[in-house]
Parts: structure tokens; C-alpha cells; sequence
């Protein structure tokens, strides 16, 4: 029996249904971390309140701190599925791109942006 080097159509559409909805998610957050940081859902009184609350303005410092980056690592994530929507049009999915074996379905099942198998990542450290 053969070794496959590559999923089957089939396999590659169920993987980019997978993608897709994490990538609807994903933005979704994104979007709602972004209105945290901008302030652009509300109508509130943050720019008409007094200045001398430095306890609750350096809090809210520290949360918009916080969610820039999270707002960072949200579009990598986002730029990561994005890619591996390229590689399932280009029928490269799924293939690890240090040993050019498969990765096992579970895996990216639970990583789908994964272009690593755990061997390879194992043996990067």
C-alpha cells in the first residue's frame, strides 16, 4: 500500500468548511477588539469626564494595552487561516513543510493553520 502525499478534494473541502467558520470567528473578535480600542461602539462619556481620575484612566491604559495585543495576535491568527485557504486552493494543504509528509487530520483539525507535523515541531526544539 502507498503512502498518500496529499488529501483528496473531498478532504481539502472539509477542511476549508472547518477554516472558513474559524475564520468568520476569529473576525468577528477581531472586530470587537478593535471597537474596544477605538471606543467606536459606544456613546459614552470617556471623553467628556474629568481628567483628575488617574486610577481609572491608567486601567483603562492598561486594558486598551491589552487589547492591542490581543488585537495583534487575533490578525496573525487571521492571516495564518488565510494562508492555509491558499494552500487548500493550490492542493498543498495538509503537507508538512519540513518533512513534505502528511499531517495527521487530528491535528489540523484541532490547528488547522498548522504547517508543521508534530514530529517536525518536536524536532524543532
Amino acid at each position: 500500500m502507498t503512502e498518500k502525499t496529499r488529501y483528496s478534494s473531498e478532504e481539502l473541502q472539509e477542511f476549508k468548511q472547518l477554516i472558513n467558520a474559524k475564520l468568520d470567528k476569529a473576525k468577528k473578535d477581531y472586530e470587537l477588539l478593535r471597537n474596544t480600542i477605538t471606543q467606536g461602539d459606544g456613546n459614552d462619556t470617556q471623553d467628556t469626564s474629568p481628567t483628575f481620575k488617574v486610577l481609572e484612566e491608567g486601567a483603562a491604559v492598561l486594558s486598551k494595552e491589552e487589547a492591542g495585543k490581543l488585537a495583534q495576535r487575533q490578525l496573525k491568527f487571521i492571516q495564518h487561516l488565510q494562508a492555509a485557504l491558499v494552500r487548500i486552493e493550490n492542493k498543498t494543504y495538509g503537507v508538512c513543510r519540513e518533512t513534505g509528509k502528511l499531517i495527521a487530520k487530528e491535528r489540523l483539525k484541532a490547528v488547522p493553520h498548522a504547517t508543521l507535523s508534530i514530529d517536525a515541531k518536536l524536532n524543532q526544539k
